[in-house]
């Protein structure tokens, strides 16, 4: 796999600040009025404590209780509340649309990012990853971002102003009982180093697991033809019961960790306000705190342990969204692909391999190619043929870049590889495989993609060409048919057809056929023989075939056998002396 790109390293939770200031005309205002918001929430305890606290003070003076004067206060209280409450609800009808706009916001900007960065990486990469997997992974640890973004960092904001707000109204009410009940505070802190690492540890494991459950579900949908064959219904389902289970164990041994910390918390704070309280009502009782202060204090600290209380899940949760943006930041540190080299170079199909080795970086002990070399001129056709294993796919692999060579090098018209960008290289190739993958959409995108953006005219010329105009038309839907996942509603040759269709209209200077008729019976064999035929014509032509049919024509063939060229020439030179390509030719192998 690829070596992260070496960055100073930052934390979680700025590189989530990153992209929430992204959207800073929306996301400050709104960041502000949440500020002014959770100030107006502290409004309620404090006019709360004026109706509780003036009253029974008045009553404690009988001779000068007047009625209508403390009608008259509770009234203007009252009133007083009743503003706060309703400017807090308007600004924070606006402050909650604010957030969301913004958190979404910076949210589909980390999943540009995330895909455009994801598409440029190396093959390597891929070959090393579960695509189930890693669609999971990166589904899940965005979904932990997202509830951060919507959901903990404006309640993290809201009772950061309302413990500090608290603390001062606690402070002025009674200094002393503020000292007693903070004493908590340091004992809290440390609860929190020891508990957090935890839990973000098993936030990595749980997130971990869920993607190998995924990773079944991707497989066993993407081969359902071969579960049902085999009748594997039970064993699929086996499989993803164990992965659950997988996961619900690492999620159970995490929750223990959270709900350890969090009953600790309760138990600290809520049993520290107790003591406070009832050393309050001490105090009360021998005159060194009157029933005013006493009911701001108690009023705000319950208002004080409720936030204390709530900070538990809030860290809990950054804790998990830490682990989860480790994954993605070191899924956007993977060195993406080569980007450098000429990227409007124009070719003209000289093609060459020039003592070249190759091992996979997954299987380095293995030689997959040995000092190969050979040369190819613009518009020859060659075939590349040889038992399986021999190497040839990995020459259609190193001709597009999918991998770099160990030693030796690759040039298109005497120029080395690494001086072409990839884009310029693989722009002018076209690939139509032995196993066609279409994407789901319908027949019309699917040529189009070898051109996006050709027009309609360009791609039933592209279809014509390539035998396929005819079964697509009487189709209902004609091109906008819906090829369904992968393709699986045409047949073989049909989805052969629309790939050929695809190289067509893409034009290439080069073109790689890897068996693109081995799967076929005579008539589509025939049909997309044609087509190829009308493809192949004035281009540079690799093909990979074990049909003789296919490689007898070709200018040149190239007889490949544990990696290496054995052999050299054309079918009749070849045919003509013993060796592997008349054995493959008379054991039927080619």
């Amino acid at each position: 796999m690829p070596e992260p790109i070496s960055a100073k390293p930052i934390s979680s939770n700025k590189w989530i600040w990153g992209f929430l200031m992204q959207e800073k005309a929306v996301f400050v205002p709104s960041l502000v009025a949440l500020f002014v918001t959770a100030g107006l929430s502290l409004a309620f305890p404090w006019f709360l404590k004026e109706l509780i606290g003036n009253p029974v003070d008045a009553l404690r003076t009988p001779q000068t209780l007047d009625p209508l004067e403390v009608l008259a206060k509770s009234n203007a209280i009252v009133l007083k509340l009743v503003a706060a409450l309703a400017l807090q609800a308007f600004i924070g009808f606006f402050r909650v649309q604010g957030f969301i706009r913004a958190g979404e916001s910076a949210l589909n900007r980390l999943r540009r990012d995330l895909f455009a960065h994801l598409v440029r990486l190396p093959m390597p990469f891929f070959q090393e990853q579960r695509a189930g997997a890693l669609s999971t992974r990166i589904s899940a640890d965005l979904g932990v971002v997202r509830e951060t973004l919507l959901t903990t960092i404006p309640q993290a904001v809201r009772q950061t102003v309302v413990l500090i707000g608290g603390i001062i109204v606690i402070f002025i009410a009674s200094w002393k009982l503020s000292l007693i009940m903070l004493g908590s505070v340091p004992l809290v802190v440390l609860a929190i180093a020891l508990f957090g690492k935890k839990v973000r540890h098993h936030s990595k494991l749980a997130q971990d697991s869920l993607a190998d459950a995924g990773t079944v579900i991707e497989e066993t949908v993407q081969g359902i033809a071969d579960v049902k064959s085999f009748t594997n219904e039970p064993f699929e389902g086996t499989r993803y019961d164990s992965a659950l289970q997988r996961f619900l164990a690492v999620t159970l041994k995490g929750a223990k960790f959270r709900a350890s910390f969090l009953s600790f918390i309760i138990l600290a704070l809520f049993g520290t306000i107790t003591f406070v309280v009832w050393h309050g009502a001490r105090m009360l009782a021998n005159h060194e705190i009157n029933m005013t202060n006493f009911s701001a204090f108690v009023l705000f600290s319950i208002f004080v342990g409720a936030s204390l209380g709530s900070f538990p899940e809030i860290i809990s949760q950054i804790q998990q969204t830490t682990g989860a943006t480790e994954r993605l930041r070191e899924l956007l540190n993977t060195q993406p692909e080569r980007s450098d080299g000429d990227a409007f170079a124009k070719l003209s199909g000289s093609l060459a391999f020039e003592n070249l080795c190759f091992r996979y970086p997954s299987r380095p002990d293995v030689q997959v190619l040995s000092d190969l070399s050979f040369d190819i001129q613009p518009g020859q056709r060659i075939a590349l043929v040889g038992p399986s294993g021999a190497g040839k796919s990995t020459v259609f692999s190193l001709i597009l870049g999918f991998n770099a060579p160990e030693s030796g090098q690759i040039t298109f018209d005497n120029r080395a590889a690494p001086s072409l960008a990839l884009k310029a290289i693989r722009s002018q190739i076209a690939i139509v495989p032995q196993e066609v993958m279409l994407f789901g959409g319908s027949i019309r995108e699917n040529i189009e993609y070898g051109k996006p953006g050709a027009s309609l005219d360009d791609i039933h010329i592209a279809a014509q060409q390539a035998n396929a105009h005819d079964f697509i038309t009487a189709l209902p839907q004609g091109y906008d048919t819906v090829v369904g996942p992968r393709g699986t509603k045409l047949s073989g040759g049909q989805r052969q057809r629309v790939a050929i269709a695809r190289a067509i209209l893409a034009n290439p200077r080069i073109l790689l056929l890897d068996e693109a008729t081995s799967s076929l019976d005579a008539e589509s064999e025939r049909l997309v023989n044609e087509a190829l035929e009308r493809l192949m014509e004035g281009r540079t032509s690799l093909v990979i075939a074990h049909r003789l049919s296919t490689v007898r024509h070709a200018d040149r063939l190239l007889v490949f056998n544990h990696g290496r060229i054995v052999e050299s020439g054309t079918h009749d030179e070849l045919i003509a002396q013993t060796g592997t390509y008349r054995f493959l030719v008379d054991s039927q192998l080619l």
